[in-house]
């Protein structure tokens, strides 16, 4: 009877061992992951980061482009507005829009 006991406990002493070694190779494996997992977080964020970069250089560019544009406009329609008046002809009053935009240059 004492060795059937013995031999129950020496069972369930080495399923716990089993269990605990279980547990640690996998925390130990997690452990191990992580530098790993780390570097390729930051070369995704690279990668965003590059990303975004060029979009805000191509978004900038093309508000300069837009800003040149409305420049020359309101450069050529004065023209034409002074041509107007010297032919006599009072050309139509502009949009708000158009009058902050000569007040303000905004």
């Amino acid at each position: 009877m004492l060795t059937f006991i013995g031999v129950v406990l020496t069972a369930r002493s080495s399923k716990a061992a089993a269990a605990a070694t279980a547990r640690a190779t996998e925390v130990a494996a997690v452990v191990q992951s992580e530098p790993a997992q780390r570097a390729a977080d930051l070369q995704a964020f690279r990668e965003i980061r590059a990303h975004e970069a060029a979009d805000l250089a191509e978004t900038k560019e093309e508000v300069r482009s837009l800003r040149s544009l409305v420049r020359a406009f309101v450069f050529y329609v004065g023209e034409l507005t002074d041509q107007m008046r010297q032919q006599g002809v009072e050309p139509p009053a502009p949009p708000d829009r158009i009058v902050e935009y000569n007040q303000t240059g905004v």
